[in-house]
């Protein structure tokens, strides 16, 4: 065993170790601590003991060094030897999520002024509606910030008091403290057609009238997590705009959530200032209202302590829906995506923070999805439980690897669909000194020997559970138990041999 006086005579370097791998895996001190309190209570150093140590103020001891390297996944000698880390202490942002942004020439074209003509003429050739349009804005700014709204956070803690869970009788005491009266309609699901022609089912669960009357469907008596859920959701329309005379409209089923004055109205294909404004307070009261169920940093820690089941949703009484979006939110680590999918491929629901590409075209119907994406097997599965995959896919030329967990649920007009929460694994990978490529394109190789799907080789599955167990995600431990499988784009460049499209006709069903 080494002794203290060995330790001290190394303690620059090694706090720099700590600090370094703490920052490369996005955790707080309050973070590692947190889980060095999990592995070995007795010996876990506090949130103050531990930064005095990164300041090499502070020697840990043998049994306080081996918690923290059982965190990291390391050796206890990798921490005492005297040489220190080629990278410094900040992790590069890397590649943001969402939509690509690209340089485009001649970049004259791309003036405010020729955007400004050129877009709804776009949107009325498309059948894009100036809402749609809207959303798409509103979904590439969430994406650019990966989920970081700091002041929609504090306006839901300053109402909120960061509670959690809250009880319905909270959350009515605060709609009541505001002012809110709430009556309780008659409404039945009615069938509509979406933007691709498809009839489904959508059923009216609340809606808000100036200049303070919250109107609730009677069926979600039955449904007290929705009713906390609608119910926020009006709170943060109040706090964040003021009451200002919009009728707010939430729905459930395949549509999105709307803000309509009229619903009778139809939506226009010119994008106006109307439809940002809705579809901007659509998004910022949805968001409101998964911070003030969710508070971040408690929901954080009881994420930490359960390993990011999805079932945690239930110990605080929220929809799987709300408990997954808030995962993507308050996770230390940036790179999630979230999709909510309907049959055929209606994504109601889609964030993109990681930058996966899209399994479906939402406004346009995709003739070859690839029938291999965990979300698009959940839908045609009769299987309710959760399920995680490991999945292989092309991205700009490269393979990247992710992981997921996905679960199917039934909405409110009784209609199926599928939630997925995942992450894109190569960042993590790189954090822990390995090759991502090296090891994306050899499990790629795997599978297309295997005709698609292969056991991962025990070399790379020992270091894919070292990152899963840094990452505290038990369902990425679980995708690491699975096989394997490769995922594509669209059928036109699956990389299955044989593909799965032949002649522009599916071999996948």
């Amino acid at each position: 065993m080494r002794t203290t006086k060995s330790l001290m005579r190394k303690s620059h370097f090694l706090g720099t170790k700590i600090r370094n791998l703490r920052k490369r895996n996005h955790l707080t001190m309050e973070d590692l601590s947190a889980r060095c309190v999990r592995v070995d209570p007795e010996s876990a150093p506090s949130v103050s003991y531990l930064s005095m140590i990164e300041r090499g103020k502070r020697v840990p001891s043998a049994g306080m060094l081996a918690v923290i390297a059982a965190v990291f996944q390391k050796e206890v000698d990798w921490f005492l030897d005297d040489v220190p880390e080629d990278q410094a202490i900040t992790p590069e942002k890397g590649r943001r999520g969402g939509i690509n942004g690209m340089a485009l020439e001649p970049s004259f074209l791309f003036s405010k002024d020729i955007l400004q003509i050129a877009i709804p003429e776009m949107l009325s050739q498309t059948g894009i509606t100036g809402r749609q349009f809207a959303h798409l804005l509103i979904r590439a700014h969430q994406e650019h910030h990966q989920n970081h709204f700091p002041d929609l956070e504090r306006a839901a803690e300053e109402v909120g008091h960061k509670r959690l869970p809250l009880a319905l009788e909270d959350i009515l005491d605060i709609a009541k403290g505001m002012g809110l009266k709430v009556k309780w309609v008659d409404r039945t699901p009615q069938d509509v057609t979406d933007e691709m022609g498809g009839t489904s089912t959508q059923l009216v669960t609340s809606f808000f009238e100036p200049p303070s009357t919250i109107y609730i469907n009677k069926q979600l008596k039955n449904n007290p997590t929705r009713l906390k859920y609608d119910l926020s959701v009006h709170i943060g329309h109040c706090v964040l705009h003021n009451k200002d005379g919009l009728k707010s409209v939430l729905t459930t089923g395949r549509s999105q959530v709307s803000t309509e004055v009229d619903n009778t109205t139809p939506q226009s294909s010119t994008v106006n200032a109307q439809d940002i404004l809705h579809a901007w307070r659509d998004f910022e009261s949805s968001f409101f209202a998964g911070a003030l169920l969710c508070p971040k940093v408690p929901f954080r820690q009881l994420l930490d302590r359960h390993g990011y089941e999805i079932n945690v949703h239930n110990q605080v009484d929220v929809s799987a829906s709300v408990a997954m979006r808030r995962m993507t939110v308050v996770s230390p680590y940036p790179h999630w995506h979230y999709f909510d999918a309907y049959a055929p491929g209606k994504l109601k629901a889609v964030y993109r923070g990681n930058g996966i590409p899209l399994p479906w075209g939402n406004m346009r119907l995709v003739q070859d999805p690839c029938q291999h994406w965990a979300v698009f097997r959940k839908i045609n599965e009769a299987s309710t439980n959760s399920s995680a995959q490991l999945s292989i896919l092309n991205v700009d030329g490269e393979p990247r690897i992710y992981c997921c967990e996905s679960v199917k649920v039934k909405d409110m007009a009784s209609q199926n669909h599928v939630l997925c929460a995942g992450i894109d694994l190569n960042p993590a990978i790189e954090a822990q000194g390995e090759d991502p490529l090296e090891i994306a394109s050899e499990l790629q190789q795997a599978c297309v020997t295997h005709g698609g799907e292969a056991p991962i080789p025990q070399p790379i599955k020992k270091k894919l559970m070292s990152v899963a167990k840094i990452l505290n995600i038990n369902w990425v431990e679980r995708g690491i138990d699975t096989q394997a499988r490769l995922i594509c784009s669209r059928g036109a460049v699956c990389p299955r041999m044989p593909s799965c499209y032949e002649a522009g006709k599916s071999q996948c069903d």
